[in-house]
């Protein structure tokens, strides 16, 4: 029967469309040195750009000129793609037209010590301010004893302590007196003043007062008891004589304070005219100073209440300056890279001091942030590093969110301290914000925080790679001269330039790309200078690149060489001569942080009649990927639209990685199974010399897969460890060739026809370079020639489809019980 041939007509193979051996010079693309204008990196202009970053470039410069809130940049790549520096530059060139500025610091605030003030100066005056407070306070001591040791300030106390003893002395005697004329006297004794009767002007002895009839007793006794009344009313008095003494003294001493200091703060007015808060200060520090002037004169702590005391007590300390941001020497916008976004580090803290197993704290400890230092200007910070700090990021979005700077401690935020501590006064905030971090993290944040995106409107997604174009190979060039320049290499030869520039497309995966990992290149420049030290040269040639490259694989490659090794021992069973049926070579990659590399698989298929389709045993014991599934479900369907357009395939057929202990995803072995099923459909067998790798589609084109350069060099590392024989290569897909940038050694053996890369489009061509047989296109009739692998696999199929229609006829036949 031919019915099934006839159905393969629509399905066209193009005409064009013809595997292909790669010649040598399309396995890799290299790089002329003679493209370069100069002999060594140090005559090469040091470019500060890396190249291929304009989109993210634009959307920076758009982040921090934009002035509306919220206009915040979050700068995403991967890592090492130099987006640290490319940030860092364009904030220092936008910085550098702008006026630096205010300076900052907190002082006491004298009402209510745990609410310290914050106090703006412009750029440069607040170490001024601190350095005058400083001389103030170093003079305040010494200004205060002058004015106190004058002959004026001296007569003055000594007549009002004059007046105060003689109006005592005075009320007294008036009392004496009145006391004679009713016969007592008015002595003091240790206990106080007391009365005593008198006969003339003697005092009755108690043994004589009792010798006196009674009558004249009772009359002692009532003058006595009188005169003490009046005692007690000018005792009363003497507390409220001695206050207005008290007070008279006090308005002396502040008379004499304010003469003293007086002229030291007008001198410090001066040099402050223009700034009202500093005006406004120093005026609150001499009134403070009159206030607690005798204290200070005596060497006291100053005033103390019962509100300062648990932020710990300070002298002559209370008038300086806590210089929190100094911008001295600054004449343009700060630009502000912090390493470590921790709490702290980012919103500022209260530094304490033990004092009689206490942690005491007051406004000199109060210590500035990232933010404080980057107000006015722009603050860099790593995302991750933010993220994974406690409440460092939530801190940044309150302080973004209100446009305001409080220093708080993380026990304050939750609630977890219940005794007194600072209350700094807010600053107003403006700053710029530029986070840099991974994708992931983007959109990560993006989904999980409402707020993300009220506060960083603007994404700036730098490039993996860049079209690797003339102009961009030069300034690769400029790039590598650069990054000699900043690490203190010594010059790269154009050679090694070049060499640079073919290991940039590697790494980018692409033949006609150049990875904009900046820090992969450095890393390797870093090494073969290394390499060129220990060689005692003065340049770096390829061959020390060379070095380098193959000293990093040295380091990364232990499980490579141990599967190698058990593949070449048949631990592993894989065949690199020979033909099997139903067996192929596949490719598989192994991806390591630092080092991917490959190594190929054995798949095997086996077909029979029945009706199970096409069973994935990776699936079915729960090892094979969605995406690997997915594969093998396609060549499924490639299979029935291609053999099965009017009945159902009667067919069962299994698929197994053999030897595989572990995970299988991906669907770039589809190519491979889809071969190995025609080779146990057909009875052809396939070549164990050739490896396959690529995925297809539902019409048997074959379609490009990941990691192309890798399987080439794994396939052929082992048939070199085994003897290359001319007749071992690999198929890959035809959109993979422009990814091509293999070892020279894999070119080399290709060159001198030693190893092969075919470039396949279809299955149809795959299948024909696998058997060495043709695949059998049908005529307009249907009709497949013989002895073609579509010819052996429609007659198996046949053959399956008709003892299927037997064994039911059977079943209808077969008598009922």
């Amino acid at each position: 029967m031919n019915h099934r041939l006839k159905l393969t007509a629509p399905v066209l193979i193009p005409a064009d469309s013809q595997a292909s051996v790669l010649a040598a010079g399309s396995l890799r693309h290299s790089c002329d040195p003679r493209s370069f204008p100069f002999i060594t990196t140090a005559e090469v202009e040091k470019n500060l750009d890396t190249p291929g970053h304009e989109r993210a470039e634009e959307a920076i410069s758009f982040g921090i000129e934009i002035k509306s809130p919220g206009h915040n940049v979050f700068a995403m790549g991967e890592s090492g793609s130099g987006r640290h520096a490319a940030v860092l530059r364009l904030l220092r060139a936008k910085a550098a037209g702008e006026p630096a500025p205010d300076d900052w610091c907190y002082v006491n605030n004298f009402d209510e010590v745990r609410k310290p003030c914050a106090l703006a100066l412009p750029p440069g005056r607040g170490i001024l301010l601190k350095q005058d407070m400083e001389q103030f306070v170093s003079e305040l001591g010494t200004a205060i004893a002058s004015g106190f040791d004058t002959e004026e300030y001296r007569s003055r106390l000594e007549l009002i302590k004059e007046e105060f003893k003689k109006k005592h002395e005075d009320a007294l005697h008036s009392l004496g007196e009145d006391a004679m004329k009713s016969g007592v006297a008015l002595l003091s004794g240790p206990e106080g003043f007391f009365f005593m009767p008198m006969k003339g002007k003697e005092t009755i002895s108690p043994e004589d007062f009792a010798k006196l009839p009674e009558d004249e007793q009772k009359q002692f006794e009532k003058a006595i008891e009188k005169n003490s009344e009046k005692l007690e009313k000018l005792t009363g008095q003497f507390p409220r004589w001695r206050r207005d003494l008290q007070k008279k003294i006090r308005e002396i001493n502040q008379e004499t304070m304010k003469l003293a200091v007086g002229h030291l703060i007008e001198d410090l007015k001066e040099g402050y005219k223009g700034i009202p808060a500093v005006i406004g200060f120093l005026d609150r520090v001499f009134i403070d100073v009159i206030k607690v002037g005798d204290e200070l004169r005596r060497g006291g702590r100053g005033q103390e209440d019962t509100e300062s005391a648990p932020t710990g007590s300070i002298a002559l300390e209370r008038f300086q300056i806590n210089l929190i941001v100094d911008r001295s020497g600054q004449t343009t916008a700060p630009v502000v890279y912090e390493e470590s976004p921790n709490f702290p580090n980012l919103l500022g803290r209260f530094d304490q001091i033990a004092h009689l197993g206490s942690l005491l704290t007051n406004f000199s400890l109060i210590r500035g942030g990232a933010l404080h230092r980057a107000n006015g200007g722009y603050l860099v910070l790593d995302a991750e590093k933010l993220l994974t700090q406690p409440f460092a990021y939530d801190g940044l979005k309150r302080a973004l969110k209100s446009r305001k700077l409080l220093i708080e401690s993380p026990g304050q935020l939750l609630g977890l301290m219940s005794t007194l501590t600072l209350e700094p006064e807010e600053m107003p905030l403006n700053v710029k914000v530029v986070l840099v971090g991974d994708r992931r993290v983007y959109y990560l944040l993006k989904e999980l925080d409402p707020e993300f995106d009220e506060l960083f409107k603007v994404m700036a997604d730098f490039e993996s790679d860049i079209e690797r174009t003339a102009d961009n190979v030069q300034s690769y060039a400029k790039l590598v001269g650069r990054l000699a320049h900043v690490n203190n290499l010594r010059p790269f030869t154009r050679e090694a330039v070049a060499r640079i520039v073919e290991y940039g497309s590697r790494m980018s995966g692409d033949s006609e790309r150049l990875t904009t990992r900046t820090r992969l290149i450095a890393d390797i420049m870093s090494e073969a200078d290394h390499w060129a030290a220990k060689r005692n040269e003065s340049v770096v040639d390829v061959v020390h690149l060379e070095d380098a490259l193959a000293a990093q694989i040295r380091r990364a490659d232990r499980v490579r060489n141990t599967l190698q090794r058990e593949i070449v021992r048949d631990t592993l069973l894989i065949a690199t001569t020979g033909a099997e049926v139903g067996q192929i070579n596949g490719l598989a990659v192994v991806d390591f942080p630092d080092y991917a590399f490959a190594h190929p698989v054995r798949i095997t298929a086996n077909t029979w009649q029945g009706k199970g389709g096409v069973i994935d045993i990776e699936r079915e014991v729960e090892l094979g990927g969605k995406i690997h599934s997915k594969g093998v479900l396609i060549l499924s369907s490639f299979l029935a639209s291609r053999f099965a357009r009017t009945e159902p395939l009667s067919l069962g057929a299994s698929l197994v990685f053999e030897q595989s202990y572990g995970p299988v995803e991906g669907d770039s072995a589809s190519l491979a199974e889809l071969c190995a099923l025609l080779s146990s459909l057909s009875g052809i067998p396939i070549l164990q010399s050739l490896a396959v790798t690529g995925s297809i589609n539902q019409h048997g084109r074959v379609q490009a897969i990941g990691g192309v350069n890798e399987k080439i060099e794994g396939f052929f590392d082992l048939c070199r460890a085994r003897g290359l024989t001319g007749e071992q290569g690999v198929l890959i897909p035809t959109a993979n060739v422009k990814y091509l940038m293999l070892r020279d050694d894999v070119v080399q053996a290709c060159a001198e026809k030693r190893f092969t890369v075919y470039a396949v489009d279809t299955v149809d061509e795959a299948i024909e370079i696998l058997t060495k047989t043709k695949i059998g296109t049908p005529d307009q009739l249907g009709r497949i020639p013989k002895g073609t692998v579509n010819f052996y696999v429609n007659q198996r199929l046949d053959t399956m489809a008709n003892a299927a229609r037997s064994d039911t006829q059977r079943q209808t036949k077969r008598p009922r019980k």
